[in-house]
Parts: C-alpha cells; structure tokens; sequence
C-alpha cells in the first residue's frame, strides 16, 4: 500500500535494498532515457544495464563484409539504412566502399529500396533487411511489392532477428526487463508472459518521460513482492494478441533460421530468412555469396557492452579512438547504440 500511495519518481528515487538490475533491451529506450535524465532520479540501488535490442548493434561483422562484397564484387546498388554505413566491417564499413566506387543509396524504408528497384531495372538491387520484430513485417512487403512489379532485380541481404532467444540468453545479466514497447505490438504479450513463467520478470514500457518512468516504477514495486511477473504499461499500443496481420506476413514469406548475434554467438533459430518461395529476392542465393567470418577490431568492446558485461565508458578506447566521427564498433554509430548514448549525453554510470 506505500508504493501505491508514492508517484513513479517517489518509488525509483526512494528505493532501498538489494540492488535490481534491469536490462532496458531497445536502444530507443537507452538514449531516451539518457536524454530525459531519468538514471539521475534513481536510487542507487536500481542499476540500468543497457542491452541486445539495437538491431545495427547485433549485426555482425561478418554481414557489413557480405554488402561491401555484393557492392564492390557484384556490382550491386545497396540501399541501406543510414545507420548502417558507417558500421566498420572487417576492412571498411559502406562508407569505404562508397569511396571505392561502390553504389550505396541510404534510404528511409524497404519500401523505398524497392521502388528504386523498380525504376531502375537496370540496375540490381539489394536492400540490408537489418532489424527485429518490428521491421521485418515491411521488409516483406518490399519483396511482395516487387515480385507483383516484376522486379527481379530486387533482392534482401537478411539480418532479420527475434527477441525471445535474446531474452533467454540475457536473463541471468538482469533481474527485470524493460521490454520493448514496439516489438511487442507485433508479437504480442506472449513472450513475456513465458518468460515470467520460467522466472525472469519485466516490464513492456512506452517511450514517453511518463511511459517509461510508469514502467520502470511498476517493475521496482512489484519486484519487490519477490515473485516473478510480468505488466504492460503500454496497453494504448500493445495487446495480447499483437498484429495477427504482421504476424500471417512474416510466417507466410520468412522462416526462423540460426544467426550470429555481435558479442552474443550464433543463437539457432533466433534469425529470420526468407522462404523457398521468395529465394529469388534472397541476396545470398541470387548470388551465392560464400560464407564469411567477420574480424572485429580487438580494440572494441561491444559485445561486451550488449551483453551487459561492461559499461561503454569501461572501454578504453571508448571517447578516444572511438567517437561518432571516427567508430570502433557498431555501437558508437547507431543512433540506438549505447556507447552514443553514453557519449552524446554523458555520465559514467554504475
């Protein structure tokens, strides 16, 4: 009855207890957070541990390769994501393929990658399919889109993953999750409700300053009672049931597969790749790209940083060598990245 009768700031600010360690798993999180200055209200024992749900983060080395071949090898037009380009890759990021000659289009959707396709048929396109529940369901109807304008000259370099392996993989790094709001209005409560079965507790959370406070407040209070449970506080965009419609799309046109997670490992079946159906929009096949072993920079520490194993500012290269301007790893260039938000906004956090 005491936390009921305290606001969301009274409950995080007046804490005291063992210390509870919550995962907020989407970048998008991560930097609001920063940029609000929320982790300035928490009591010290509430310790936030930013974790595997920036999509550019997780992509492997290995898939920035992959593109600089299908750029400069394959003579293939990339369209991309901005955040993509200048993720260092084993011996240059797009960037440097760019400045090698290579074709790389930065666009605002896969839907624009495959408009290109279709008024340039002159030219093959591929578009880097990065990102997580979320994403994926456009990404499909890109191919959709241009199989019905018979551009076959389109195509998907997947890098397509699934939240739930990344939640089992990281629940002994945190006592409470704070979910992300938007992958969960497509799949739904259902993961969350599971994994609060098996014992990891959490939190769907909004992205609002009043959002995201509520959830982090319901997540101390119920943790708390000692006993593992799971809330919604984003019921205006989540439901229990999530999209049926994004759902049906992805299961007709994709199918779950093992993927290599930066800092994590190949995790099986925690990828998506496209169907038999659909092989000739997939980048690998149409152009039976070999396989590639990424080599990340020794100096970088992001894998650890997504695992919650190490701060961004426990790196030592991080703010020195490595900076927006001049990125070691994938998780200084994205804008979800929590070494950019570490560095954009400060603050050397435990």
């Amino acid at each position: 009855m005491e936390n009921q009768r305290k606001s969301a700031r009274e409950i995080l600010q007046d804490y005291r207890g063992p210390q509870i360690r919550i995962m907020e798993v989407c970048g998008t999180h991560t930097h609001e957070i920063f940029r609000l200055g929320i982790r300035k209200l928490l009591s010290p024992d509430i310790r936030l541990i930013s974790g595997p749900g920036c999509p550019v983060c997780v992509t492997p080395v290995s898939f920035i390769d992959e593109a600089v071949m299908l750029a400069l090898e394959k003579d293939v037009t990339i369209c991309t994501f901005g955040d993509l380009v200048r993720v260092p890759g084993s011996k240059m990021s797009l960037a440097g393929a760019r400045a090698k000659g290579g074709r790389i289009r930065v666009v605002y959707s896969p839907m624009d990658a495959a408009d290109y396709a279709i008024r340039h048929p002159e030219e093959q396109v591929t578009f880097l399919s990065v990102g997580f529940e979320t994403t994926t369901p456009s990404c499909c109807l890109a191919v959709k889109k241009a199989a019905e304008a018979g551009a076959e000259n389109f195509s998907l370099l997947t890098a397509n993953k699934t939240m739930p392996a990344a939640y089992e993989a990281m629940k002994d790094s945190t006592d409470l999750y704070l979910y992300p709001g938007h992958v969960h209005a497509i799949t739904g409560t259902g993961d969350c409700r599971a994994m609060a079965e098996k014992g990891t507790s959490g939190v769907i959370a909004g992205f609002t300053g009043r959002e995201i406070l509520t959830a982090l407040a319901v997540g101390v209070a119920r943790f708390q009672k000692g006993e593992p449970f799971w809330a919604n506080c984003y019921p205006r965009v989540v439901t229990d049931e999530g999209s049926p419609a994004a759902q049906r799309l992805v299961a007709e046109m994709m199918e779950a597969c093992d993927t290599e997670w930066r800092g994590i490992g190949t995790m099986p079946m925690s990828g998506l790749q496209l169907r038999e159906a659909y092989a000739a929009y997939d980048a690998r096949k149409k152009y039976d790209l070999p396989p590639i072993e990424g080599k990340v920079n020794p100096a970088c520490r992001c894998g650890e940083v997504l695992q919650g194993k190490c701060l961004p500012s426990d790196c030592k290269v991080f703010g020195r060598g490595c900076t927006p301007e001049h990125p070691v790893g994938a998780c200084m260039v994205s804008g979800e990245g929590a070494c950019s938000a570490f560095y954009l906004y400060g603050g050397d956090y435990k």
